[in-house]
């Protein structure tokens, strides 16, 4: 799954997987203390940056293929599809809303029926800015510096140093 060939989601190992997954986030939602949230989340994510903040409520598949570096804010209601790993940098800001998917599914119709599924990397590199409700597809990476607009569709990588919006989402000009 990792390596982005094709898998089963319906393998044992990962429905387990997902299953602990589910169960710490019902835990960090519940939890009202800042401090008892902060360990679940280490507990759930691959890496948490100490002076990072993640607002419930939270959705991931797995949660151990994400990556969150220093100083990092996501709001409300962020959604990371995990199933290739997902990586975010140092002074990254997402706000509500934002989907990181590196869910992805075989274009060729065959593949797709017989119920195999594919993940691809998602990188958003440091001091990043996501506007409310943007969503980042399978295999993008986001560049250094950059803000993407509010409700972008982001279907290509983003270079670093620039504004971007739309669907699909195009650079609008350069910081």
């Amino acid at each position: 799954m990792l390596a982005g060939e094709l898998y089963r989601a319906d393998d044992p190992e990962l429905v387990a997987a997902r299953r602990r997954c589910r169960d710490l986030l019902r835990r960090i939602d519940a939890e009202p203390d800042e401090g008892a949230r902060a360990v679940l989340f280490r507990e759930l994510l691959g890496s948490f940056g100490d002076s990072s903040f993640i607002q419930p409520p939270f959705h991931c598949d797995y949660g151990s293929y994400i990556a969150i570096g220093e100083r990092c804010f996501l709001n409300f209601g962020c959604t990371i599809l995990d199933c290739g790993r997902v990586t975010i940098g140092d002074g990254v800001q997402i706000a509500s809303g934002v989907q990181l998917l590196a869910a992805d599914h075989p274009r060729e119709p065959d593949l797709r029926a017989a119920g195999v599924e594919l993940g691809r990397p998602v990188v958003i590199e440091d001091n990043v800015w996501l506007g409310a409700g943007a969503i980042v597809c399978p295999g993008v990476t986001v560049g250094r510096d950059s803000i993407v607009g509010a409700g972008s569709v982001v279907t290509r990588d983003v270079p670093a140093g620039v504004v971007a919006a739309g669907n699909p989402c195009r650079v609008v000009r350069e910081l």
